[in-house]
């Protein structure tokens, strides 16, 4: 979201009724919303988005010029929903992680463009964490606008329904097109099929449905009072987290992107007691070697020190916490030419390391 201009913010959770009543969706949300008195009878509810806070703030900024556009504002916070069947985890629960975003523009094209640079952003994202993402054409919802699109990972148990062209890149959620449209209306000569998907994103074009009603004006070229052009873009951050899980994992072990897993290594030193418990000491001066060679892993390696346990039971644990690379200090580590077994959880594929070539396959691991 900074590469591409965004400055992060934080905005209240509890947000005033008066700001939602303004907008109308105080009613259009309806049970969806948490809603609250305090001592005073006001009422209060616990927000779900920020479009109503966002613009009243930058309404507020009365000396706001076109130079200053486009102007993104983001934060990372908790989102709050009443839905009325939580299930699946963190996919779909009733407070949740995101990252939402808001642009003012100072005129329609500026805001496309704007609106197009975030959904590569978006794209660019996914293909950095490894997952394959659809953007999808979607319904503006009770949120509003003009244009919409969602992110959807493919995924068997995802509850959205996906159409999508096998010969261009079209594709878009059943809910904006008939239900027995088997043409593609991008290329005419593809056939749409039909699949199902986990939403993690989506990005809407707002126009001027909230800086209206707000009054979120800058002043243009000529000096004049102009109502700015908005969008609003979410990520859903647990979402993201859960929906990585399901589409790359396997019955027996987790899978993270290796960018958002917990820890990166996990070192096995070997059971207290058995034929090989002088090895223990050579995986602790392996962890001492990791941290001090590799700077960017402090942090990132798991000593499991449950030496009571067998190797196997601590490595079907590692399994189902999803270590994307996991370190058994054994037999081989005592040898002449000492060799470690390295297992790559990504791609399930067993080597033996030294310690050199250890640090040389760490030191390409990416962490943030």
């Amino acid at each position: 979201m900074q590469g591409i201009g965004g400055q992060k913010l934080d905005m209240p959770s509890l947000c005033s009724a008066d700001l939602w009543k303004s907008s109308e969706r105080w009613d259009l949300m309806g049970k969806e919303l948490f809603c609250l008195k305090d001592r005073h009878n006001a009422d209060y509810c616990l927000g779900p988005t920020h479009e109503e806070a966002v613009t009243t703030l930058v309404a507020h900024q009365t000396t706001l010029s076109y130079r200053q556009l486009p102007l993104l504002l983001y934060q990372v916070t908790r989102k709050f929903r009443d839905e009325p069947k939580p299930r699946f985890g963190l996919l779909r629960g009733r407070e949740f992680y995101m990252k939402d975003m808001y642009s003012f523009d100072m005129s329609e094209e500026a805001a496309h463009k704007t609106y197009e640079s975030v959904c590569q952003a978006y794209t660019r994202l996914f293909a950095r964490l490894g997952l394959r993402c659809v953007q999808v054409r979607a319904d503006t919802g009770n949120i509003g606008g003009t244009l919409s699109h969602e992110f959807q990972l493919p995924a068997d148990i995802g509850e959205d329904r996906l159409l999508v062209c096998g010969t261009c890149s079209f594709a878009a959620n059943v809910e904006t097109l008939s239900p027995d449209k088997t043409d593609c209306p991008q290329c005419s000569a593809g056939t749409l099929v039909e699949s199902k998907g986990i939403e993690v994103g989506h990005t809407f074009y707002l126009g001027r449905k909230y800086s209206n009603i707000f009054k979120a004006i800058f002043s243009n070229h000529q000096n004049k009072p102009t109502v700015a052009e908005m969008g609003c873009y979410g990520l859903g951050v647990t979402r993201i987290l859960a929906a990585a899980i399901e589409v790359m994992s396997t019955e027996e072990a987790i899978r993270w992107p290796g960018l958002i897993a917990p820890y990166q290594v996990c070192v096995l030193p070997p059971k207290k007691g058995s034929k090989v418990e002088e090895a223990a000491v050579l995986a602790e001066d392996l962890v001492h070697t990791l941290g001090q060679f590799l700077p960017h892993l402090r942090g990132e390696v798991v000593f499991d020190d449950r030496t009571q346990m067998t190797i196997g039971k601590r490595l079907r644990d590692a399994g189902r916490l999803g270590y994307p690379y996991v370190v058994v200090v054994g037999q081989a580590a005592m040898e002449e030419m000492p060799k470690f077994e390295v297992i790559c959880q990504q791609t399930g594929e067993t080597v033996f390391l030294s310690k050199d070539g250890l640090i040389d396959l760490l030191r390409t691991v990416e962490t943030i």
